[in-house]
């Protein structure tokens, strides 16, 4: 099973491309498309401009491909949640300045983009959480270790260090506004340099295929 970046990036957004369909039967999101749509039509093509592609090994292993597809979810529900912030943060401040566009006037009110902004983020944590301790078991099971120290184990934990921060600020504290959207965008960066801006580095900027 070959997987590199272009590969990662494209399936992310074509899944969360779909988890946005699914939640606009239950919310107005049209104020996404323009942020969505063009940015999954981008990583449509990426595989076939970068198609240097990262051997997964034990890829046949029923454990691995649970592994896998939770963390495929939990990083499209994550990549929802970062533009989802980021269209939180322009409405916001087109809002205070009187300047709201038609796309960001189909948007629902901010308190209920909000949220769905959390449960959002509390859907993919509960995936991310299941992501680390489906990864600390195949890892046992095949290597006789369950914790292996490297880039992408350290910001998956620093990732997921910062989303637990963030959910705890908001039931203890009431984080919100834009508090919460830079830790949003805080973790997400972090889950990002995991496994896909580690690859991109080897596969385009070093030229590493394995």
């Amino acid at each position: 099973m070959r997987f590199g970046f272009s590969a990662a990036l494209s399936l992310m957004l074509w899944l969360a491309v779909l988890i946005y369909w699914v939640e606009s039967f239950h919310a107005r999101l049209e104020g996404l498309q323009p942020l969505v749509l063009p940015l999954a039509a981008v990583c449509v093509l990426l595989p076939s401009l970068f198609p240097g592609q990262h051997m997964l090994v034990n890829a046949s292993s029923a454990m691995f491909r649970v592994h896998f597809l939770i963390a495929m979810v939990a990083y499209s529900l994550f990549t929802l949640a970062a533009l989802h912030a980021i269209i939180m943060a322009v409405a916001e401040r087109r809002l205070h300045r009187g300047e709201l566009t038609r796309p960001l006037t189909s948007l629902p009110p901010l308190l209920t983009m909000e949220s769905l902004l959390f449960r959002l983020i509390t859907i993919a944590f509960v995936l991310l959480t299941l992501t680390l301790v489906s990864g600390f078991a195949f890892s046992e099971s095949v290597f006789g270790k369950a914790f292996s120290f490297n880039h992408k184990t350290l910001f998956s934990i620093v990732s997921w260090l910062i989303f637990a921060a963030l959910l705890i600020g908001r039931h203890a504290w009431g984080w919100r506004g834009r508090k919460a959207l830079r830790w949003t965008l805080a973790g997400f960066v972090a889950l990002l340099f995991a496994y896909v801006g580690s690859r991109f580095v080897l596969e385009v900027v070093l030229g590493r295929i394995g």
